[in-house]
């Protein structure tokens, strides 16, 4: 079954050069391109595409394109406004190749206004007449040149018979048939003078036949049904259905223009008294139309003595068409006005089609609501076409009714100033008349003594036209807010779209223009049809105020701008981005748009205020931090030169002659370089080494082939792949490239941009490469895709790369090598075999080299060069030319608590436009057992709106983290940090961490003692260089450096790797102890005292995804200890890790890797044995859960407890949740303190009873009191990942409430909407959000693609096991179904998830770490491969 539309967009696909796809809604793709997309994926068919937004002109478009094309068709819905533009640029469009193919439905009014101005005018009722008709059109359009309209009805589907793809462009191009005098049947009519429009017709003839020739079904002008010699004939135009009646016969009609009168004749009979033209019309502007007119003229035509009447007639609806309206119609007495055939019932006459809003849209909707509430009018509201037409909508009808609105304001404000005049009136009426003309522009009092002043004139014994005139405009007393809002296509024409007119008028409104068009499809719009700037427009009128925001960027500037516009007392445009493709897209995709347009500048962030600028004011504000932030630094580096130059002028001579000496030397030294490197390349041709890495593992290799090609006496450079131009490569001789593999087979970061480079010239077929001799060198995991059908990743960019360039004519002087992760010495294995080969093509394979190679720099060399963590941080902060420091120095910011970071959304962007990554650093505060101040939380959220990107993340450690901090505002944060007595020193790097312990609301003594032995461990583990102080606080050190800075406890390697600490209280296991390197489970005494803690040892989740040398592992208890003993254990611990770990491989350098092959026993007797005494034996615990008790709760001391649901920990206002806002009026006046858990959620804690009503009333207010979420949800945590996080490898913190959405729906179907699932989510293995603990997870391996994880214990204590290595949305959504309707139906009671998937036999359970491998991929008949068979 097919529908009209699909046979339409079909041919027109198959038989055009260009096709112009117009989009006559906002809300999604077009039918036709939804069409076009899926022929694109079948076809080899390749037309140009182009889109015509809402509002474009596609008369414009055609004409520009039709010339040069054999073949355009044009694809709408017939509406109002396209036709028109169409009849506008008719002339013109009449004579291209053109076929402008126009759905309706059940109305020709608008698609007739083309009749007369188009040649050809062809009508289709059926999706198979469609079919031929287009076939028809095209090839009518193709040989004569001719513009023709092909009106097809849409809705219906049936069978078609569809011509095959590969004999459309043959029926086309065919030639033309010769002359004919009928077709089908029909036989032509010699005449002696040729009536107008014969040859026209004479032409569709010919396409008519040579098409009917080719489908071997009839293409008539005009069908006829029913009695052969009839008293009746009926013509009809548009969607009749079947009448069977006496004397009657039914005309159809395919083809409108031209129909020559002697076929109408043809099919009126002698016989025929009375015919009636019925036609489906919801209106028409004239009497006549344009068939009527034509059955008149040829009816006229006929020279006889009683000519039949004509009775023209209407119908809407194919439902009015019935045998007994027709019968009623003939009874009737033969009219000469036109008439409209009954409905069968008032109700089923059409109603106006409220046009549907895009759901996006309502993001500032929303926010209109929020702000304005009641006071809210939206002018060319949706909902007024019920009562006042489609016209309601259009901005001309919204402004003339805001017009009329304003006008009677005015007039209710001069009619309550007469009042005051009446003396008759009250003293209380005066008074009320009085208050409200003083407040009529007040938001909230306008309305509240309106009232008063109505409910007093009602009451009031005076009469009084006055009175009655203002009650009458009693609608108008409260102020309002007025918008109307639009689109971008406004923005085409300014005076068309009645927005000129908005700005012009003078009134108090605000007009809202969303734009939707996508930052990346920027440059796929018609390049002629250039878009006004509608802010620069409004602003050069002077009075208006403008300004241009982002809801997915900046909400905060967001209500900002739209109060500023309600205040001003005039025009207000606002230019609003919203980003999408379609209705259907994902938040994340707006929210990645909105993001690469404001980073690049391409939707700046501004307000402009007019009233600041009358007032001396500066009157515009930059709002877009990127665009500020790049200004800014443009800015410091050209002040910093010329406040040299005006306070010293004598430097000025100095600077410029000193540079030319520079430029001397510069060129003395290239110059002796040049001679050197000649002398050098005599003997033997230069290699040049070109390498791609995201790790650095493969520019490992790349260095390591360079120096040897250098110690072989052969002159090497290396590079970059990105650096090289595929001109530039074409120009080398001798090549090596190095490559590895990022995300699902995709080359890394900096070898992208030739990669898709060579691909292109591979297209087209050039051979660039005649003389360039290559090699290359891949590097990949043959493991990390491990499913058949996905083996092709494996070395996929290298594998890529290397038949890439011998298609593009390169020659290999070695066939390629691999390097495999899986191999026994790694991607060594295969260099060993590759390297020689390079040699031997050089002839210098039998020179031995005896210089030893110099060892790579590793963390361990730059930790120890550092000086006690200094480097070259604070000289590095001073350089203004890059907004990143060394890569050296990155290593060493992680002690201080900073990571180097570029935003990944717009990294391929910046790239293209050849400026460094948008660098941002990632700033972690150590907040020891999680617990805050409210003085301190006020300090961090000022710091993310000051430093920071708006918004700050409480992480998985129970601490603050910041990001988007750029280089300049590193100090004054960390600064702004310390002021408030925290800090950031050993938040990460290779020491302890922060120090985390359990929220336990209930025991309020209970946790002041943990929380006093989580500082104290804290404290006792930090390091104690005064580097911190001296960079970030300029605390200088004692006389110069006569004072050496030292380190007791780690020594200036500091640690193999980072060191956690957490501390839990039974029975709530909420920092899953067992996840950390060292860990302390209170233990609690009779009495109810804190006796002591278990140690655990050797937790952590840290894996390298296809490295089975990496893996989590749970901690094991090694006994119990005193409060006392306990900081003393924690440093003994340490201390043995710092001696014991290793230092060569960070990936196996953590404390569970040390304690593994130390063996546990023998771990254990090195801690007691630094100790001086034994751990006493582990006492009994239990723990029965690992989430987090929101709601409230009641201390042991009287005092009140809430536990926040914060999801994935992300403090931010957004729509329907001001979160940020709400935590914020929470700390102005709480008393208490802050609880951060390690679920990434908050306790506002310590809460007094007469304090509880506000804070309540604070929660209600901002919504941070609603947990009516699914267990499931309420039990997730997910990493930060892109597009921050430099490790990612998928999205993790903006996916996984996506994903929880879905699942969600799966639980609540099977009746587990509060059942507690824990499932977590991270962008890549490093484990951050401890994903190994979860009863389900998954983990990143590339975007979009994700390990899937099964079985860990629900209170943490087991870890889960790989379910399956990669899947994507629909594969995890069509596994979790039936397994958690199984569980829905089978679980015992009381039994968790993770502990059914393993009785259920779907996973083995993992009981030990270096065990966590056996039995991954699930077990028996749901092992993956047994799944896949």
């Amino acid at each position: 079954m097919s529908s009209a539309t699909s046979s339409v967009a079909r041919v027109a696909y198959l038989a055009s050069d260009i096709i112009v796809d117009s989009q006559h809604t906002l809300s999604s793709t077009s039918q036709f391109a939804k069409e076009y997309s899926s022929l694109s994926a079948t076809s080899s068919r390749r037309p140009t595409i182009l889109s015509l937004p809402l509002g474009g002109d596609p008369g414009s478009t055609l004409r520009r394109n039709g010339s040069a094309a054999g073949l355009i068709s044009f694809t709408s819905s017939a509406t109002a406004q396209t036709v028109i533009r169409l009849v506008l640029d008719a002339t013109e469009l009449s004579s291209l190749p053109l076929v402008l193919h126009l759905a309706v439905k059940n109305d020709l009014s608008e698609v007739l206004l083309l009749h007369s101005a188009i040649p050809f005018f062809l009508v289709s009722r059926t999706p198979q007449q469609a079919h031929d008709n287009s076939l028809l059109a095209s090839r009518l359009a193709r040989t004569e040149k001719r513009a023709v309209v092909h009106a097809f009805y849409d809705g219906k589907n049936d069978s078609v018979e569809e011509i095959p793809e590969s004999e459309v462009q043959p029926f086309i191009l065919s030639e033309k048939l010769a002359s004919t005098n009928g077709v089908n049947g029909h036989n032509g009519h010699s005449a002696t003078v040729v009536p107008p429009g014969s040859e026209l017709f004479k032409l569709y003839e010919r396409a008519a036949l040579s098409t009917v020739s080719r489908i071997r079904r009839a293409c008539t002008p005009l069908s006829v049904n029913g009695y052969s010699e009839p008293h009746t004939v009926i013509f009809g135009l548009g969607d009749i259905p079947s009448v069977d009646i006496d004397g009657v016969s039914v005309v159809s009609l395919s083809l409108l223009t031209p129909l020559l009168p002697s076929r109408i004749l043809d099919v009126i009979p002698p016989s025929a008294s009375r015919v009636i033209v019925l036609e489906q019309l919801r209106r028409w502007n004239t009497k006549w139309t344009p068939l009527y007119l034509e059955l008149v003229n040829a009816v006229h035509q006929r020279e006889v003595e009683q000519r039949p009447h004509i009775q023209s007639v209407y119908f809407s609806d194919p439902g009015q068409v019935t045998p007994l309206a027709i019968l009623k119609l003939l009874q009737a007495a033969p009219s000469s006005a036109p008439i409209q055939l009954e409905s069968k019932n008032a109700s089923s006459l059409p109603s106006p089609e409220v046009p549907h809003v895009p759901k996006h849209e309502s993001s500032y909707t929303k926010i209109l609501s929020h702000v304005f509430g009641e006071r809210l009018e939206v002018s060319n509201s949706p909902a007024l076409v019920l009562k006042q037409g489609a016209i309601a909508t259009s901005p001309e009808f919204a402004l003339g009714r805001v017009r009329g609105q304003l006008d009677q304001r005015n007039e209710l404000i001069r009619s309550v100033q007469k009042l005051l005049e009446v003396k008759e009136v009250s003293l209380e009426l005066h008074k009320l008349c009085s208050q409200w003309v003083l407040v009529k522009d007040d938001d909230t009092k306008s309305r509240s003594v309106g009232n008063e002043l109505i409910t007093a004139l009602e009451s009031s014994n005076v009469s009084s036209p006055i009175i009655d005139r203002i009650l009458a405009l009693r609608a108008h007393f409260p102020t309002r807010s007025r918008w109307i809002i639009g689109s971008d296509a406004w923005s085409y024409d300014l005076g068309a779209s009645g927005l000129h007119h908005a700005i012009a008028s003078g009134l108090n409104i605000n007009i809202l223009i969303i734009d939707t068009l996508p930052y990346t499809s920027r440059n796929s719009a018609d390049p002629h049809r250039r878009k006004q700037d509608a802010g620069l427009y409004a602003m050069n009128h002077g009075d208006v105020y403008v300004a241009s925001v982002a809801v997915y960027s900046s909400y905060a500037q967001v209500l900002q701008a739209v109060m500023e516009a309600d205040r001003h007392k005039g025009p207000s445009v606002v230019l609003a981005y919203l980003p999408y493709k379609t209705e259907d897209a994902p938040a994340l995709e707006v929210l990645k748009e909105t993001k690469l347009a404001v980073d690049a500048g391409y939707w700046p962030l501004y307000r402009w205020d007019p009233v600041k600028e009358a007032q001396g004011k500066e009157p515009f504000a930059l709002d877009s931090d990127a665009v500020k932030n790049d200004l800014q630094q443009f800015l410091d580096r050209q002040n910093h030169l010329s406040q040299l130059v005006r306070s010293k002028p004598e430097l000025a001579t100095e600077l410029v002659s000193s540079l030319g000496e520079n430029v001397k030397e510069a060129r003395r030294r290239k110059a002796q370089q040049a001679y050197d490197d000649l002398v050098v390349s005599l003997d033997a041709p230069p290699l040049l080494v070109l390498y791609a890495s995201d790790g650095g593992t493969a520019e490992k290799f790349a260095k390591r082939l360079a120096n040897r090609g250098k110690a072989r006496g052969l002159s090497t450079s290396i590079g970059t792949i990105d650096s090289m131009t595929i001109d530039t490569l074409s120009q080398e001789e001798y090549v090596a490239f190095v490559t590895s593999v990022a995300g699902q087979g995709e080359p890394p970061q900096n070898g992208r941009t030739l990669f898709k480079a060579l691909n292109a010239a591979a297209v087209r077929g050039d051979k660039p490469f005649s003389k360039l001799r290559y090699s290359v060198f891949a590097l990949g995991d043959s493991h990390y895709w491990p499913r058949p059908e996905d083996a092709h990743y494996y070395n996929k960019p290298g594998k890529d790369l290397d038949a890439r360039l011998e298609q593009l004519g390169g020659e290999r002087f070695a066939v390629i090598g691999l390097g495999d992760d899986q191999d026994a010495d790694g991607p060594d294995t295969g260099y060993k075999v590759w390297e020689p080969l390079v040699w031997k093509t050089f002839g210098v394979d039998s020179i031995e080299v005896k210089e030893a190679e110099p060892d790579p720099i590793t963390n361990e060399h730059i930790k120890a060069a550092s000086g006690y963590l200094r480097g070259t941080i604070a000289e590095g902060l001073e350089d203004t030319s890059t907004g990143g420091l060394d890569p050296s120095d990155t290593q060493l910011t992680k002690f201080h608590g900073i990571y180097q970071q570029d935003d990944r959304d717009i990294r391929d962007e910046r790239q293209a436009q050849g400026v460094e990554p948008a660098y941002g650093f990632m700033i972690r505060v150590r907040t020891p057992g999680g617990v805050c101040t409210p003085k301190q939380w006020l300090q961090m959220d000022q710091i993310a709106d000051e430093h920071g990107n708006g918004t700050f993340k409480i992480t998985t450690r129970a601490t603050f983290q910041f990001h988007g901090v750029i280089k300049q505002h590193l100090k004054p944060s960390i600064q702004a940090i310390n002021k408030v007595l925290l800090d950031t020193l050993a938040a990460c790097g290779d020491v302890n961490r922060n120090v985390i312990c359990s929220a336990i609301p209930s025991l309020s003594r209970l946790h002041a003692q943990v929380y006093h032995f989580a500082k104290l461990v804290s404290s006792h583990l930090l390091p104690r260089t005064t580097a911190y102080h001296e960079i970030w606080l300029d605390k200088k050190m004692v006389a110069g450096e006569a004072v050496k800075d030292f380190e007791p406890l780690y020594g200036e390697f500091y640690l193999p790797r980072k060191f956690k600490v957490a501390i839990a209280v039974p029975p709530t296991n909420d920092v899953d102890v067992f996840a950390n390197d060292l860990g302390f489970i209170a233990i609690v005494d009779e009495q109810g005292e804190l006796a002591g803690f278990n140690v655990t040892v050797g937790g952590g989740m840290g894996v390298t995804h296809g490295n089975k040398k990496t893996y989590p592992r749970i901690a094991d208890v090694i006994g119990f200890c005193t409060v006392e003993q306990g900081p003393f254990v924690a440093e003994k611990v340490v201390l043995t890790q710092r001696d014991n770990g290793n230092r060569a491989d960070r990936k196996n350098a953590r404390l569970k890797y040390t304690i593994d092959r130390m063996g546990l026993d023998a771990f254990k007797a090195e801690v007691e044995s630094r100790l001086g005494y034994q751990l006493a034996p582990a006492r009994p615990y239990t723990f029965d859960r690992n989430i987090d008790d929101f709601g409230w709760s009641t201390g042991d001391d009287g005092r009140h407890h809430v536990i926040l649901f914060i999801e994935n920990g992300r403090i931010q206002d957004e729509p329907e949740r001001d979160f940020k806002t709400g935590l914020r009026e929470i700390a102005k006046i709480h008393k208490g303190t802050f609880r951060l858990t390690a679920n990434q959620h908050i306790m506002v804690s310590e809460i007094s009873t007469e304090d509880v009503p506000e804070i309540k009333r604070i929660l209600a207010k901002y919504k941070l009191d609603n947990l009516n979420h699914t267990g499931l949800r309420l039990s997730s945590s997910a990493c930060v990942a892109f597009p921050t996080c430099g490790l990612a490898m998928a999205e993790s913190e903006r996916y996984l409430p996506v994903l929880i959405d879905k699942v969600e729906k799966i639980c609540e179907e099977n009746g587990l909407r509060n059942d507690s699932i824990v499932m977590r989510m991270t962008g890549c293995p490093n484990g951050c959000a401890r994903p190994y603990l979860a009863e389900v997870a998954f983990v990143g391996k590339a975007p979009g693609s994700y390990s899937m994880l099964l079985g860990g214990g629900y209170y943490g204590q087991r870890l889960n096991k790989i379910y399956r290595e990669t899947v994507s949305e629909p594969e995890i959504l069509a596994i979790l179904k039936p397994m958690i309707k199984r569980y829905a139906l089978e679980c015992i009671d009381g039994e968790h998830f993770g502990d059914f998937v393993i009785r259920a036999g779907y996973i083995a359970p993992t009981t030990s770490g270096k065990e966590w491998y056996d039995g991954m991929g699930g077990e028996g008949q749901y092992r993956e491969a047994a799944a896949t068979a």
